[in-house]
């Protein structure tokens, strides 16, 4: 029988990337001239949110000798979704990418996963447990020292005509107020708004229903007839969640008369999509993403069989949801097309958009910020409300002002999160680009911060005084007799 090694271990993993990071020279030494604000330091860079997104890319800006500060409302370890909210059992994503690693072996999930289970178990694994993800995350952050202020909510993004963004953060209920010269927002799926529901839902008592994002809890579901409503892969989450706890029976109601098959946004998935797209005419960018919109995700194979192994549930398939009333008896009568159906709770499976009303930080860019809808028209045919109220985005992934002038500043606010996908495609929250994503947003900030200072930096260059010669290294030569002109 064939020796199996012994895994290596984290030890040895971190001291494999410290020996990387080394060999790279990295991170740079601290270049940014200092500034401050009535005798305050201004951050450099503020990242709001500590989920991948932003430890990703606070991570390629100290590579690159910035330094990034990173506020998170939840406590250590909850940030982003994954030990929180998200019910799926494992990741979309094939286990091989890279992920946040910026390039780095020794800093990928493969790389964590097999110094502790070694390369049998890494080969025997289908796709990776959402909760080891999570952990994963915590080890990333841990091992490159990553500057996350936990309990740290911010309230309000203020831009100043100054040259910074005010910050007003709430830390577990004292008020501070914070001064950068860049933020990023790195919030996520629902980045510019939250969680999204039809107007029948909007009709119910709360205690009725749930969003698939609530972070789904056991006991909403014990005994109960539950229908979800979508059919894409939070649906199968939630309706796996639902029959795993306990429910009574669960459908799911699909609008379409039939799931989709094909991921199509796989068709493009490659390096050159990743590096072209954000050059893209607008109506190439429009086309593309209007077309996956149209198209959908298809759910995961093992999320689906998770729902199809149970008896007691369902999948109505061209049943959308006409109207939802509460009964007599308290239960809930749902009317599609073909059936009226009853139920006991209700989980809508039906995605985030851009809502500015749900969150209340952003009041003071909300109304400044210029859409999609107000730079681009929609040939007949292809209207999307829901692109039309993505952020049209500048060379830095900044928001742009809708009226110019009116909101001095806003360029100094970056949108790293899902909502910039129409302009950038998916490199600002998905595993698969996340890495170049945030090497792109690093890269221009270093170079804005730069210029902002290029008079600093050249008067630095001519001071700097660190001799290269001592004088001592040479002799002046002598001229020949017959070399000398006469």
């Amino acid at each position: 029988m064939p020796h199996t090694p012994a895994p290596l271990g984290l030890t040895a993993l971190e001291a494999r990337l410290r020996e990387d990071l080394q060999w790279l020279d990295l991170p740079a030494r601290p270049w940014v001239k200092p500034r401050h604000l009535e005798d305050r330091p201004l951050l450099e860079v503020a990242v709001i949110g500590g989920g991948m997104a932003g430890l990703a890319v606070a991570a390629e800006l100290g590579h690159l000798g910035i330094r990034a500060v990173v506020f998170d409302q939840s406590e250590e370890g909850f940030e982003g979704p994954w030990a929180t909210t998200a019910r799926m059992q494992t990741l979309r994503s094939p286990k091989q990418l890279s992920g946040p690693a910026l390039g780095l072996p020794a800093l990928t999930f493969r790389a964590w996963f097999e110094a502790q289970f070694g390369l049998a178990q890494w080969e025997a694994l289908d796709k990776i447990p959402r909760l080891q993800w999570a952990q994963y995350l915590r080890w990333y952050r841990q091992v490159l020292a990553l500057d996350v202020r936990n309990r740290h909510r911010v309230t309000r993004v203020q831009p100043r005509a100054d040259g910074c963004v005010e910050l007003q953060i709430d830390n577990i209920g004292k008020l501070q107020t914070v001064c950068a010269r860049h933020v990023i927002l790195a919030t996520g799926r629902d980045g510019l708004g939250g969680p999204w529901v039809p107007e029948v839902a909007l009709q119910l008592p709360r205690e009725y229903w749930a969003h698939s994002a609530d972070g789904l809890q056991d006991h909403w579901f014990v005994g109960k007839r539950v229908a979800v409503i979508g059919g894409g892969a939070s649906a199968m989450d939630a309706a796996g969640t639902a029959l795993e706890a306990g429910a009574r029976s669960v459908d799911l109601l699909v609008r379409r008369t039939d799931l989709p098959r094909v991921n199509k946004g796989k068709g493009a998935g490659n390096p050159g999509m990743t590096h072209g797209y954000w050059r893209l005419p607008d109506d190439w960018k429009w086309s593309i993403r209007h077309y996956l919109n149209l198209q959908q995700v298809p759910p995961p194979h093992g999320s689906t069989l998770r729902v199809s192994r149970h008896a007691n549930a369902r999948f109505l398939l061209g049943s959308p949801v006409e109207s939802v009333a509460v009964q007599a008896d308290g239960s809930l009568l749902l009317q599609t097309p073909t059936a009226r159906l009853q139920y006991d709770f209700l989980v809508f499976a039906t995605g985030f958009r851009s809502n500015w009303e749900l969150r209340p930080e952003f009041a003071p860019i909300a109304s400044h910020i210029k859409l999609w809808g107000d730079r681009y028209t929609a040939p007949e045919g292809r209207q999307d409300q829901e692109l039309s109220q993505l952020p049209d985005l500048g060379p830095l992934f900044e928001f742009q002002q809708r009226t110019p002038g009116a909101c001095p500043g806003l360029d100094r606010v970056h949108c790293f999160s899902y909502p910039a996908a129409l302009t950038y495609g998916g490199v600002s929250g998905d595993i698969p680009a996340i890495s170049e994503g945030a090497k792109r947003m690093a890269q221009g900030l270093a170079g804005q911060l730069f210029n902002d200072d290029v008079a600093l930096h050249f008067e630095a260059m001519q001071a700097y005084d660190e001799p290269e010669l001592q004088g001592d290294e040479w002799q002046p030569g002598r001229l020949r007799a017959e070399e000398l002109r006469t």
